[in-house]
């Protein structure tokens, strides 16, 4: 079934933040994503995502020995967009690591592109 959905990053430093993950679980991470592109982002809920706050979602992967987020937003044309990728050390998601996609929110056409997630 395909529902026009596509998973993408925002630039190339969102794609190499992925890239060094571990191999475990950059694979759950491309299996997430085949499941928002198969089924629609509004039928992937928890515990593959999260909301994290406004306009920021998170996919969730994790391994025995290590959790890993990639922070997202929806954008126009049907997108889900890695805005951010890292290794989490803490229980609740760092501040800084949400400003950071915060930030690279405004990549997207200075926020105009910016779809809502139902």
């Amino acid at each position: 079934m395909d529902t026009g959905w596509k998973v993408e990053f925002l630039n190339q430093a969102a794609e190499a933040e992925f890239d060094h993950l571990p191999t475990e679980i950059k694979a759950k991470i491309v299996r997430i994503s085949q499941l928002i592109e198969e089924v629609g982002v509004s039928f992937v809920k928890e515990p593959y995502v999260r909301h994290v706050q406004d306009k920021i979602w998170e996919i969730r992967a994790r391994s025995k020995e290590k959790v890993a987020r990639s922070l997202y937003t929806t954008a126009r044309g049907k997108r889900v967009v890695i805005l951010r990728t890292f290794i989490k050390k803490t229980r609740k998601t760092p501040k800084r690591e949400i400003e950071l996609a915060m930030q690279r929110i405004k990549e997207l056409s200075h926020g105009k592109d910016i779809a809502r997630q139902t």
